[in-house]
This record gives structure tokens, C-alpha cells and sequence, in this order.
């Protein structure tokens, strides 16, 4: 990414990446991280975004690296909240896919049907609870989804991607595996478009 800042200059760069990444060498890292993409010309600030607060029916939180170039004068400014108190659950996003499990529905069909591990309560086996966003979708293959908030099951790929914000027309073409990395590793297309819509906003002054 640097190398293309250096090569290409464009006039806003984003990067996204886990919160876990604030604590990496007590702070350090990431400082070095902030450091080295602002050598390359830039000024940048770090946003910390709770998907909840912008509509995403699922707990996850993540950090936009937001730079400008150092050439331009001011900043994207960070989006405010448009449901902070007001979360969207699980149920209110998949409830209507609960008796579906053909291809009515694109990639609802596709599930893992691992049972929960015997030792432990590790990642994935946790079942979720109605009227509450979900836990956060990973990128995680082989088994470990979490377990469907009223159902003896797995989530599926359609209902992941549901708790994603991705639309049922866009449809996952692969396998469950290749299709639950995917969507795992996706920035939730609601959260995106406030991200996408401060920067647009700040361009356009």
C-alpha cells in the first residue's frame, strides 16, 4: 500500500483493520504503522467504528486508517452514528430465513453442519441470542460459525452474509469455506458507504 501511495499519490487513502491491532507491543505497532504511511506524503487519522452504531445487525468493531495527502487542507470527518441505541438484531436481519434451507434463497443452503466442541466454549461456539446483533462474522473455515440464535444449527452462508449487510443478489458463487472466508474478511457494505460517503463529502469541498 505504501509503495503504491509513493508511485501513485492519490489524494485519499483507507486502510481497515481489527481493533486488536491497537494493542500489538503496547501501542507501538500501530504507531509505526501510522508513522510510515504518513512518510510517504500523508497525514492520517485513525477511526475506531462500532458496526451497530451504522445499522450492521452484528457486534464488531473495527479501526479506518484515513489519510490525506499532505498537500490538502483539512480532513474526512469521522460519520456520526445513525442507530447508537437503537441496534438492529440478528433475528430482525435472518429471522425470515429460519424454515429455508434450499436455494429460494441464494447460498442458504450452505452450511457447516459441525455440532458444538466438547471442550472449551472456543470462537464459533457460541449461540447467539434474539434481539441482539450477532457475534462478529469471521473468516474463519472449516466449522467454526456461530450457532443460529433459535436453532440447533450453524449459521449459513446466506444468513452470514444477511448479518454482513450484503444483499441476497449478490450471491457467493463458491464453496461454504471460500465463500464464509469472504464474507468474513468484508467490510459490512452499510458501515463502508458512511466511510465511503465522509470522504465523498469532504472531496466535494
Amino acid at each position: 500500500m505504501i509503495k503504491y501511495m509513493m508511485e501513485h499519490k492519490p489524494r485519499i487513502v483507507l486502510a481497515e483493520n481489527v481493533p486488536h491491532l491497537e494493542k500489538i507491543g503496547k501501542g507501538k505497532v500501530i504507531q509505526v504503522i501510522k508513522k510510515d504511511m504518513e512518510d510517504a506524503g500523508y497525514n492520517f487519522t485513525i477511526w475506531k467504528l462500532y458496526a451497530p452504531d451504522y445499522g450492521v445487525p452484528q457486534n464488531r468493531t473495527r479501526l479506518f486508517f484515513v489519510g490525506v495527502r499532505e498537500d490538502l487542507v483539512g480532513e474526512p470527518q469521522k460519520p456520526d452514528p445513525t442507530h447508537e441505541g437503537k441496534y438492529r438484531s440478528i433475528d430482525w436481519a435472518i429471522g425470515d430465513l429460519k424454515n429455508i434451507l434450499d436455494e429460494s434463497i441464494p447460498n442458504q443452503s450452505q452450511y457447516f453442519k459441525a455440532s458444538k466442541a466438547k471442550k472449551g466454549n472456543g470462537q464459533g461456539d457460541e449461540k447467539n441470542k434474539a434481539g441482539m446483533p450477532s457475534y462478529t462474522i469471521r473468516a474463519n473455515a472449516k466449522s467454526r460459525v456461530q450457532f443460529h440464535y433459535s436453532l440447533n444449527r450453524r449459521l449459513t452462508v446466506r444468513e452470514c452474509a444477511r448479518l454482513q449487510t450484503f444483499p441476497d443478489n449478490f450471491i457467493f458463487p463458491h464453496s461454504a469455506t471460500t465463500n464464509i472466508m469472504q464474507i468474513g474478511n468484508a467490510v459490512p457494505p452499510i458501515l463502508a458507504y458512511q466511510v465511503a460517503k465522509a470522504v465523498a463529502d469532504y472531496l466535494s469541498k
